[in-house]
């Protein structure tokens, strides 16, 4: 899965996210990564990163691959 290696994730990366208050209905939320969360290479939940509009999530999906 790329989305959970911290490797496939840079800035400017186009991503979809799922928002803290959308775990539970999985709503994606698409955005443009501005920073990378996770310190670590991996993460089981995908990569928290901000996005450049401001908001945090989880990145579920890598749109421009």
């Amino acid at each position: 899965m790329p989305h959970r290696l911290r490797k496939n994730i840079k800035p400017g990366t186009k991503v979809s996210i799922v928002l803290k208050q959308d775990q539970r209905n999985g709503k994606l939320t698409d955005g443009v990564v501005k920073d990378l969360l996770t310190n670590s290479p991996n993460h089981p939940h995908g990569i928290k990163v901000r996005l450049t509009d401001g908001q945090v999530g989880r990145v579920q999906k890598i749109l421009d691959e």
